[in-house]
């Protein structure tokens, strides 16, 4: 009997749209753009961390660089 439940609950939630995937689908353009964001921010996190932690002041403005051309490359996409 409980495998019968089962399968009338697995079947309504199939039928059921789901939240996260009822957007309307994303284009390949909006893909690329949100693949290069993600990118670009997980890079900035990794500075940012490094950035915290550098003791050479050479290291330490090369990776502010590296952050501020980050930030305006996150800009850029908007």
């Amino acid at each position: 009997m409980a495998r019968g439940w089962e399968s009338k609950s697995v079947e309504s939630q199939q039928s059921e749209p789901d939240p996260v995937n009822a957007k309307a689908p994303r284009t390949a353009e909006e893909l690329e753009r949100a693949r290069k964001r993600e990118g670009l921010e997980l890079s900035k996190a990794r500075i940012t961390r490094e950035l915290e932690t550098a003791t050479s002041e050479v290291h330490r403005t090369a990776l502010e660089n590296a952050l501020e051309y980050l930030e305006a490359e996150l800009a850029k996409l908007g």
